[in-house]
């Protein structure tokens, strides 16, 4: 009998432990089932884990980004003119003929790339691929080839418009560079090492970028930086995102030995936009300016200024007769806002003044005294009033220059300048007095280091206010004699 009975208490013990351990085993089981995640949430995990697809913005790129290539004329010299060395001529005997060649002669130049812009044939890309260019080739992603025509360039923006014959072109379409984000995806497309029609990606770095690398004494850098590998030939090709559409043009690259080593910078096309309007429009870029003397503002100058924000652009000066003084904007002042757009830097300034002509009005936000004021800005052209602008050609003035060498520099104590290399009789160069020689240092009180600069003096007297038009130059001889002269520029 008390065998019985503990048999029967064991197998009680026994159901207990047994029930407790199922009860146990579903919780535990309710609990994991509570924790993990839904097929839907699963789902969407790993939808947000894939990576992004960039093959509807390559096909829809490749096809309006072309190759440019082009070729200048150098001189080159065969034969004699004369023989006067009796010791050539006792060894090797005197040429059969004796004549001078100093015809120049197409050599094959520099490559990049290009964007097409429309289905006739206008094409954009950087002013330093094409720079002096004798003929310009053009080769499609469907292998055709076309001889392009230069319709304007800029090197303030570093943006050239070409133009081609041709009618069935796949134009890219124009995004909004405003609304990029760092961080966000991007393409490049070009044809580096004369690879055709290559593409990397990578993200955005950084906006607004400013790495003084245009010459032109007058530029505008606010550039779009990426990491997305850009190597010499993608010069002028395009930066797109991931809808395949313009975002902006490529330019530059940060490299100690001119190819990729990390970063890479292209010009928005906010900035693009305009530019390629004006060149199309007028042959030159309509540029209004502000007419101020500004600065950005870091942290040891507020201190020194005892300035309340790091942001904006500070206003050291005002210029007469320029737009922002006329408007009542004064020294002192921080920019803070352009038609209600933030600034952070001159960078961000530039490229929101650059996108306006001279007689758009415009309002700006200042901080002065602590206090925010909205000023409402009719902008200027650099001669200080509103006139169209239009090409001109440098060939009316009877000259040929050249950059001087760095002897010169070194033997006038100067950075630039344009040495005058042939005057022709009848040119106004030669009317003025201008002699072959002559170091242009200034035009007009402006510093003169290329043929660019030399078109902008020229421009700003034929397009400004004073009715005698006349371009004052200030220079040397090589003798050292400092000369002035004034050349008519009326027609």
């Amino acid at each position: 009998m008390k065998k019985i009975k503990l048999i029967w208490s064991i197998l009680f013990f026994a159901g207990i432990l047994f029930v407790t351990t199922l009860a146990t085993s579903a919780t535990d089981r309710t609990v994991s089932e509570k924790q993990l995640p839904t097929n839907s949430l699963i789902t969407e995990s790993l939808e947000q884990s894939n990576p992004v697809d960039f093959t509807h913005a390559a096909e829809r790129s490749v096809n309006s980004v072309v190759h440019v290539k082009t070729k200048y004329k150098v001189p080159v010299q065969q034969g004699f003119d004369s023989f006067s060395d009796p010791l050539f001529e006792f060894f090797f005997g005197r040429p059969q003929n004796p004549r001078r060649y100093d015809d120049p002669q197409e050599q094959p130049g520099g490559a990049g790339s290009g964007v097409i812009l429309s289905h006739d044939g206008y094409i954009v890309t950087n002013n330093h691929v094409i720079d002096k260019a004798s003929s310009i080739e053009v080769t499609l992603n469907d292998k055709r080839t076309f001889k392009a025509e230069v319709i304007g360039s800029d090197p303030t923006t570093d943006i050239a418009l070409l133009k081609i014959e041709a009618t069935d072109l796949i134009p890219m379409p124009f995004g909004n560079s405003d609304e990029l984000k760092i961080g966000e995806w991007v393409l490049a497309v070009g044809n580096p090492f004369n690879l055709t029609s290559t593409v990397t990606a990578g993200i955005v770095s950084a906006k607004a970028r400013n790495i003084n690398i245009l010459s032109a004494e007058l530029k505008i850098e606010s550039f779009i930086q990426t990491d997305a590998a850009v190597n010499p030939g993608n010069s002028g090709g395009a930066l797109v995102n991931t809808k395949g559409e313009l975002m902006g043009i490529n330019t530059a690259i940060a490299s100690q030995t001119g190819q990729f080593v990390g970063y890479s910078f292209a010009i928005p096309v906010s900035i693009v936009k305009k530019v390629v309007d004006d060149l199309r429009e007028f042959g030159v870029v309509q540029r209004a300016v502000l007419g101020i003397h500004s600065r950005d503002i870091n942290d040891e100058f507020a201190k020194e200024k005892r300035l309340t924000t790091l942001e904006g652009v500070y206003v050291a000066d005002v210029m007469e007769n320029g737009a922002a003084k006329m408007a009542g904007i004064k020294a002192e002042d921080i920019i803070i806002t352009i038609e209600r757009v933030k600034i952070k830097s001159m960078a961000e300034l530039q490229e929101q003044i650059g996108r306006y002509r001279p007689g758009n009005i415009i309002h700006i936000g200042v901080l002065r005294n602590g206090k925010e004021l909205d000023f409402q800005v009719e902008l200027r052209n650099r001669s200080g009033n509103t006139n169209v602008v239009k090409a001109v050609n440098l060939d009316i003035l009877g000259a040929k220059f050249k950059p001087i060498s760095n002897n010169t520099k070194y033997k006038f104590g100067i950075n630039g300048g344009l040495e005058v290399v042939s005057v022709e009789k009848s040119g106004r160069f030669a009317k003025a007095g201008v002699q072959k020689g002559y170091i242009l240092i200034k035009a007009n009180k402006m510093i003169i280091n290329s043929e660019e600069d030399l078109t902008e003096a020229f421009q700003q007297v034929k397009y400004g206010d004073d009715e005698e038009r006349v371009l004052l130059l200030a220079g040397a001889y090589p003798n050292g004699q400092v000369v002035y002269y004034a050349v008519d520029v009326n027609e």
